[in-house]
């Protein structure tokens, strides 16, 4: 090939490639993500941690940048959070961390509350590394809930959105506040 055709190839390689935002834990996430025709950004990447294990890297995608959990979580807009697990961990392991999220970040939730979440932890199961789970939330629809590349259901309101996305950046992210500092590109 000459020198002008593998300079067109690079081109055509460079420019077709999908644009990457970050890297976190050798986790790379493009820089938006697609919700029924609306271009979501990346806002941040995160990587939790229990004790010295990395257990997943996650990655929250907004309409637009926002540095403010508040914010995000007022808004009646899209969201989405990817977790790309780095381990395995149980579908119980799981569950826990949900119900600690809503305990620490929605005090006096509502029984319907409760029972979105344990529909949530119905759709669970075991997790291995490299699989991933995907949350996103649509105003008027509820949050679709994807497992290991499959769609479980859609569940709750902006509520359930709410308290759900709280577990990473409410005011008691279960992950921690390095966690959702990282999330909220901070």
């Amino acid at each position: 090939m000459t020198r002008n055709g593998w300079l067109g190839l690079a081109l055509v390689v460079l420019f077709s490639a999908p644009i990457v935002a970050g890297t976190l834990a050798g986790i790379t996430l493009p820089d938006s993500t697609d919700v029924n025709g609306q271009q979501l950004v990346l806002n941040g990447m995160a990587l939790r941690k229990k004790v010295v294990f990395k257990v997943y890297v996650a990655g929250l995608y907004l309409p637009a940048r926002e540095q403010s959990g508040e914010k995000i979580l007022a808004a009646d807009q899209p969201r989405c959070t990817v977790m790309h697990f780095l381990r395995g961990v149980s579908a119980n392991q799981v569950n826990e961390a949900w119900y600690d999220g809503l305990e620490a970040n929605t005090p006096g939730y509502s029984a319907q509350l409760k029972q979105q979440f344990d529909a949530l932890a119905a759709l669970m199961e075991k997790l291995n590394d490299g699989d991933k789970l995907v949350f996103t939330y649509r105003p008027g629809i509820g949050t679709e809930v994807k497992v290991k590349g499959k769609v479980k259901g859609t569940l709750g309101d902006k509520a359930f959105a709410d308290a759900l996305f709280s577990c990473w950046i409410g005011k008691k992210p279960g992950p921690g506040e390095k966690f959702k500092a990282g999330l909220l590109g901070q």
